[in-house]
């Protein structure tokens, strides 16, 4: 009489397969979070951009204020960071402005991002108009 099934052999390799798998996909998988958080930074980062220059082609100025109403406030950008982000700024220097943005889930190691226009870098951005982090 033959029994059907698996041997207890065949299933602690199998098991064994499994582990290794997912001992080498976890660490590639591990700071998907962190880099869909800092992507979310710099695209608040562009779009704060966009809006700055928005209001200058209407005001010939830049504007330190940022409102988050519709319609928005008058002399303000019309502008609202996404959930979690933490924007610093926009900061009127002479005839630009400078922002920098942080996110609350991206403490460990804190990254910071920014954006300047007209004004003297900020790091990390070392290019006008460009989002950069670090």
């Amino acid at each position: 009489m033959r029994r059907v099934g698996f041997t207890l052999i065949e299933l602690l390799i199998v098991v064994m397969i499994i582990g290794i798998l997912a001992t080498i996909a976890i660490p590639k998988f591990a700071n998907t979070k962190t880099r869909a958080y800092i992507a979310s930074m710099k695209s608040d980062l562009r779009n704060l951009l966009t809006s700055e220059e928005s209001f200058f082609a209407d005001s010939i100025k830049y504007s330190g204020n940022t409102s988050c109403t519709t319609p928005p406030t008058v002399g303000t950008v019309n502008f609202c960071p996404s959930a979690g982000n933490n924007l610093t700024g926009p900061t009127v220097i002479g005839g630009g402005w400078r922002a920098t943005i942080t996110n609350n889930n991206v403490t460990s190691p804190l990254v910071t991002c920014a954006i300047f226009v007209n004004t003297p870098a900020v790091a990390p951005a070392t290019k006008e108009g460009v989002a950069a982090c670090q």
